[in-house]
């Protein structure tokens, strides 16, 4: 009966389970818990199916797909960036283009209404009435000089062959000297401003005789 006693308090007695991770007495950590611890040491728990082998590497023909991917990326990277930069410099040309045509535009307008001064103070100096020195003349001077530096320049001259872009036929006249159309005489001069056409010559054309 006193062994039977002995083991049930034995049994009853309290069991201390230490799970200090540092050790009291060496202040040592403790590789693994006493009595049912936490491992200090112990890695983090892998997912299900994980294995260090898993991590296939890449096959030969996977890189090369992927290499090609790079190379085609870049290409069209590339050409994209070289497309942009044409469009560009075309729309640069267009503008420069289009302010250029609209510049001349406008002189030629200018130009246009100041015509009829110059064919007055033509027909002045074709009579005699602006001799050199005067101050009309020297205002007839400065008129040319100022549209010529814009680039105008008149057309129509007696004796050269008609020009249905440059110039206007008035008068037909046939002729037996001529085998193409010529002009006769230059009733009003034309004048043109770089490549734009301001105002058609006015002449009288001899024309080849039947």
């Amino acid at each position: 009966m006193a062994d039977k006693k002995h083991d049930d308090n034995d049994h009853e007695k309290p069991v201390i389970r230490d799970k200090r991770r540092v050790d009291p007495e060496t202040g040592d950590v403790r590789s693994s818990a006493v009595d049912g611890g936490v491992d200090a040491n112990a890695s983090a728990p892998q997912p299900v199916g994980a294995d260090e082998n898993d991590a296939a590497e890449l096959t030969d023909d996977d890189q090369a797909l992927l290499d090609q991917a790079s190379i085609d990326l870049v290409a069209e990277m590339r050409s994209d960036m070289l497309r942009a930069q044409a469009e560009l410099v075309n729309f640069r040309t267009r503008v420069e283009r289009d302010r250029t045509a609209n510049r001349e535009a406008v002189i030629a307008e200018v130009i246009r209404a100041l015509l009829p001064a110059l064919d007055d103070l033509d027909r002045a100096r074709a009579h005699g009435d602006l001799e050199d020195g005067t101050p009309m003349a020297i205002v007839a001077q400065k008129l040319h000089s100022g549209f010529e530096r814009y680039g105008l320049r008149a057309v129509g001259e007696k004796g050269e062959v008609f020009d249905p872009t440059h110039h206007e036929a008035v008068v037909q006249v046939p002729s037996p000297d001529v085998t193409v159309n010529t002009v006769a005489d230059v009733l009003e001069p034309g004048y043109v401003l770089g490549d734009r056409l301001v105002r058609p010559a006015k002449v009288a054309v001899f024309v080849p005789a039947e």
